[in-house]
């Protein structure tokens, strides 16, 4: 593995990657594991209503976990504060301590690597408990309609 990390750029923390990687396929192989054990199946398809409020809920739910201030000590702990980011948002680096804790800060505040498994575990929720799921997610829709709609208001005030 030193190998390879030294050729391919000795800054990027290659095993935490493959410990997150092997997390994610963990995660996916239990959740099919219980389906199978509780006789929960897939349904044939997601309707595009489910899909887009998951959509939307997901990226709430990603901004909420990776930028905002307020859930800046979950992030704490493989981050460095570095400035505020806007409104109610934090930009933080990840810190470089150990490769676990590299690639953990930059999934804590990646938007965009948090949405794949926010979406995974919306979407799973849809398939084993969709009564809560579809609750939750309104209610994430429900602040990014509400977030936007403020970010609109500020700018007509201006």
């Amino acid at each position: 593995m030193k190998r390879i990390q030294q050729a391919y750029g000795e800054g990027r923390p290659l095993p935490g990657y493959l410990v997150a990687i092997t997390s994610y396929a963990v995660l996916a192989g239990a959740a099919a594991v219980a389906g199978r054990l509780t006789g929960v199946r897939l349904p044939d398809r997601f309707s595009l209503a489910d899909t887009a409020l998951v959509g939307v809920a997901t990226h709430k739910a990603s901004r909420l976990l990776t930028k905002e201030a307020v859930t800046s000590p979950l992030r704490a702990p493989f981050t460095r504060y570095e400035e505020p980011a806007g409104h109610a948002e934090l930009k933080e680096s990840p810190r470089k301590d150990t490769p676990a804790h590299h690639a953990i800060g930059e999934l804590l505040t990646c938007p965009f690597c948090a949405g794949v498994w926010i979406a995974s575990g919306l979407t799973a929720g849809l398939v084993f408990a969709p009564r809560v799921t579809r609750l939750v997610a309104t209610a994430l829709t429900a602040v990014a309609t509400s977030d936007a709609l403020n970010l609109v208001y500020d700018k007509l005030k201006s």
